[in-house]
């Protein structure tokens, strides 16, 4: 049993506890774990560890807060002293769920978790089941979008703290709204970590972002340990429904048992105690159903995974670009593939990667809810050259078929923040490192970034500068405005079709057949007695539908007479056939 003020330091040969304005001395146990070995103060208090001959207090690797940085002292904070009211909370299943992304220091103008409470009732309006907040944990600077992270269990202190997330997930169950928090274990921030210096935390080698967590090799066990215990603490501590798991494809992990495949063994045993689905949705650029597949089948055992291929190819049908990883997806037929077969590089030649990439799914035995799909998310948006989001270039009718697409396919939908009013603010890649070299290195690490996709270096923000944070911030006053208010109504429309047709929620591939025509720029889906017809031209279609009620149509309008639906150009339209009985 470990003391709350026990660590794991297995490298220096002295460890010391600064705790107040104390000194006490720590003792090395088996595993290089050290402890105390005087009486410690009770209560709320800072502490850190004097490590080997360094007078410099280091945070604790575990810190549940950072109230002065990341570079500072830690503060205890105890989270079962929250006063929670969602005793009656049954969670939400990802299954026939919407999911809405959201950053909150973007999301309202005070950036915080109770101002983000005050917009509950509104994600309610569009049918949103699942909040999923982008990364939380504590970095160096004010803002950030959060994947710069080093402290995995400390809440920043910007957003609230600790006990505002309580509040945040609280406030969301009592709405009736379930919470995704998005967390990062596949590296860590570029200032701040001081894990090295406690132990075996990192190991050679590097990903994108740089080294790699050490998940395989001497010291690992207690790594893994570290991460597995911060998946309960969210879940447990925090009351939280699910995690969304950043690039896990970033996950070096040679292990007979891979950290995501024990991550879904430790969270179905909490699920089961707690009586309440917990969800684990992998952000994984592999494109390989052994994430999602049953571990009695064989595969990892997470629930979902995040499904770029349905991006590019509605993005590509809708606007026409075709550069960098969206060139594969020109055709039609990519669209196509994707509904009904959920990757369209299952196997195939990726031109942008170079190489053949992803693996077919089983779609006899998967369900297609266990794909997360969008038209715009955080990356999607962020990491364009400026951020624009899909509006920019997308008239009123074009944003409204990317709602139909989403929304009625046979996906799990996400949406990202404000795209449901079509915003006007773009959502830019913002950091505030206060090192000059690391400002420098993050601003043209960027514009190397988009050499690939061919886009202009000289029009990508500077993202230390301030006024790049505060152009993502959303703009509220716009929902009753113009084009927003045209586009939120379609956004509620389609959330009450979702409430309302069990088609649209069917989890079966076996229900979903389409037909395009390349020629015409059309596109139809059937779910059922359901179908979705879109007409991406740039004239006039008649399609041949089954005859029913015409049930929703884009705002450039649409007829139904008999079997024919006539579509302007831009336009889309949902047809229920007619009963049988």
């Amino acid at each position: 049993m470990r003391s709350r003020f026990d660590v794991w330091a297995p490298r220096p040969s002295r460890v010391r506890l600064a705790v107040a304005d104390e000194v006490v001395e720590m003792t090395q146990r088996d595993s290089g774990w050290w402890t105390p070995t005087e009486p410690v103060p009770d209560g709320e208090v800072d502490y850190g560890y004097l490590l080997d001959d360094d007078e410099t207090p280091r945070p604790d690797p575990r810190s549940r807060r950072q109230p002065s940085g990341v570079h500072e002292r830690s503060r205890t904070y105890d989270p079962s002293c929250f006063a929670w009211t969602d005793d009656a909370w049954t969670g939400r299943q990802l299954a026939g769920s919407v999911i809405y992304e959201l950053h909150i220091g973007t999301f309202t103008p005070e950036g915080t978790f109770d101002a983000a409470l005050g917009k509950l009732d509104h994600l309610r309006s569009i049918g949103v089941d699942l909040v999923e907040v982008m990364p939380v944990n504590a970095v160096n600077g004010t803002h950030n979008w959060g994947y710069d992270g080093v402290l995995w269990s400390a809440v920043t202190e910007s957003y609230g703290g600790p006990e505002g997330y309580q509040r945040f997930v609280d406030g969301c169950h009592a709405a009736g709204l379930g919470v995704i928090q998005d967390v990062v274990y596949n590296h860590l921030g570029p200032s701040g970590n001081y894990l090295p210096l406690f132990g075996p935390y990192l190991k050679t080698g590097a990903n994108t972002w740089g080294d790699l967590v050490n998940l395989d090799e001497e010291g690992s066990a207690e790594v893994r340990r570290l991460i597995l215990d911060n998946v309960r603490l969210w879940l447990h501590d925090y009351h939280v429904d699910g995690l969304r798991l950043d690039a896990v494809h970033a996950l070096a992990d040679s292990s007979p048992t891979h950290l995501l495949e024990e991550m879904a063994i430790e969270v179905a045993s909490l699920s089961a105690h707690q009586r309440r689905p917990l969800t684990l949705i992998a952000e994984s650029d592999l494109n390989d159903p052994v994430m999602v597949t049953p571990r009695e089948a064989g595969g990892l055992g997470l629930d979902a995974q995040w499904s770029d291929d349905f991006h590019h190819a509605v993005h590509v049908a809708l606007t026409g670009e075709t550069a960098g990883y969206y060139a594969d997806f020109e055709s039609l037929d990519a669209l196509a593939k994707v509904f009904e077969r959920g990757f369209f590089h299952d196997g195939t030649y990726s031109s942008f990667r170079e190489r053949d990439h992803g693996v077919p799914i089983d779609t006899t035995a998967m369900g297609t809810w266990r794909l997360v799909v969008c038209t715009q998310n955080h990356d999607q948006i962020g990491n364009r050259a400026v951020g624009d989001r899909i509006s920019e270039v997308l008239d009123d009718d074009q944003l409204a078929c990317a709602a139909l697409l989403t929304l009625a396919g046979p996906f799990t939908p996400m949406l990202f923040q404000g795209e449901e009013w079509a915003a006007a603010e773009p959502f830019q890649f913002f950091t505030s490192h206060p090192e000059p070299e690391l400002a420098k290195a993050t601003a043209e690490g960027r514009i190397r970034e988009f050499e690939k996709m061919g886009w202009d270096p000289a029009v990508v923000p500077d993202p230390q500068d301030p006024a790049t944070f505060v152009r993502s911030k959303l703009d509220w006053s716009q929902l009753e405005i113009g084009r927003h208010a045209r586009i939120l109504a379609v956004y509620r429309r389609l959330a009450e079709l979702r409430r309302t047709l069990p088609e649209l929620t069917d989890p079966s591939f076996a229900l979903t057949s389409t037909r395009v025509d390349e020629t015409a720029r059309t596109f139809v889906l059937e779910r059922g007695s359901v179908t979705v017809a879109v007409n991406l031209g740039e004239a006039p279609a008649s399609l041949e539908v089954r005859a029913g009620e015409l049930l929703f149509e884009t705002e450039a309008g649409a007829s139904l007479s008999g079997t024919t639906l006539l579509l302007p150009a831009h336009a889309g339209a949902l047809v229920r056939a007619a009963s049988s009985s």
